[in-house]
């Protein structure tokens, strides 16, 4: 009987590659930082898997987590200092795939939604983590590590990932409530405030915004129709800057439902090329919006179909 051949270290790599993917992703929220710590780690990986001599790894999996997580957190001074200097808010890039049921060829958001998906939202919050605390969270809250796996991970003490992971759960929590609409539910509401925005329908506006909807709008300093700096705050002031702008901005786009990191969205395209990813955070009920995210920044769109 022939011997069993071992797998290369590129398949090996590919078989884990989703995972890794959706890790570092919702760690840095950038799909081109996402890439080049995979880069990173493929090096890693090879250099070690094909060594002559070398101990055989009795877990890639775990191997390929703890060079990915940990290259991410190496990689977040980087995000950070651009961050620091981004004109206006800055929000992560979405990662934008088709509504379930629909037929779709594989492309880099439909595969990262394939594993675990964190809401843009959630997202927004992850980012005012430290970068540790938010690896944890991610590895435990949205991958279910252990964590004394993740104290393997991070080289770090058990009771230290505890105390981590307690702090961020807390801060999260604080932020964000734990049970959110379902997905039938956000399409409704998303559908209904398009009308109501591109139409110019003040007072549909009013009254399917909360009292303390946030709006956030990231348009790198490159998108035309930005609404400012900063977010903008209140019910009223959210509803009259979108009845001014909106039937203007949205004049000859069109409108496609999507999902972007796995709720129900939009994305508003002028001709083939996409012009903004406009997602929606609901109040727990499902009754009202909370917190509106537009991504306008064409680098963070570029690779949208």
């Amino acid at each position: 009987m022939a011997a069993r051949q071992l797998p290369t270290a590129t398949e090996v790599f590919h078989d884990h590659r989703e995972l890794l993917f959706s890790l570092v992703y919702n760690m840095l929220g950038s799909i081109a930082d996402t890439e080049d710590v995979l880069q990173e780690t493929w090096l890693s990986w090879t250099a070690r898997y094909q060594a002559p001599h070398a101990p055989s790894i009795e877990s890639p999996r775990a191997y390929l987590v703890r060079i990915a997580v940990n290259r991410a957190l190496a990689h977040q001074a980087a995000v950070t200092r651009r961050r620091e200097t981004y004109p206006g808010p800055w929000l992560p890039e979405p990662l934008v795939g088709s509504l379930p049921g629909a037929p779709v060829e594989d492309d880099v958001a439909d595969v990262a939604l394939r594993g675990e998906s964190v809401s843009m939202a959630l997202m927004v919050i992850l980012q005012t983590l430290t970068p540790l605390e938010r690896g944890v969270f991610v590895l435990h809250e949205v991958f279910g590590y252990p964590h004394t796996e993740i104290a393997r991970i991070f080289d770090r003490t058990p009771a230290a990932i505890r105390q981590l992971a307690h702090r961020a759960r807390e801060h999260v929590h604080a932020r964000r409530p734990r049970f959110q609409p379902a997905a039938h539910v956000r399409q409704q509401v998303t559908e209904r405030f398009l009308a109501a925005a591109l139409g110019g329908d003040l007072d549909a506006l009013l009254e399917i915004l909360a009292p303390e909807v946030v709006m956030c709008t990231d348009g790198g300093g490159k998108a035309r129709g930005s609404t400012g700096l900063r977010p903008i705050h209140g019910r009223d002031n959210v509803a009259r800057l979108i009845t001014a702008l909106a039937p203007t901005s949205g004049a000859g786009l069109d409108v496609a439902f999507r999902s972007v990191n796995g709720d129900p969205a939009v994305l508003l395209l002028a001709g083939d090329t996409p012009y903004a990813v406009v997602v929606l955070d609901l109040t727990p009920d499902g009754d009202q919006v909370c917190g509106i995210y537009a991504v306008a920044n064409p680098d963070k769109l570029s690779h949208v179909d």
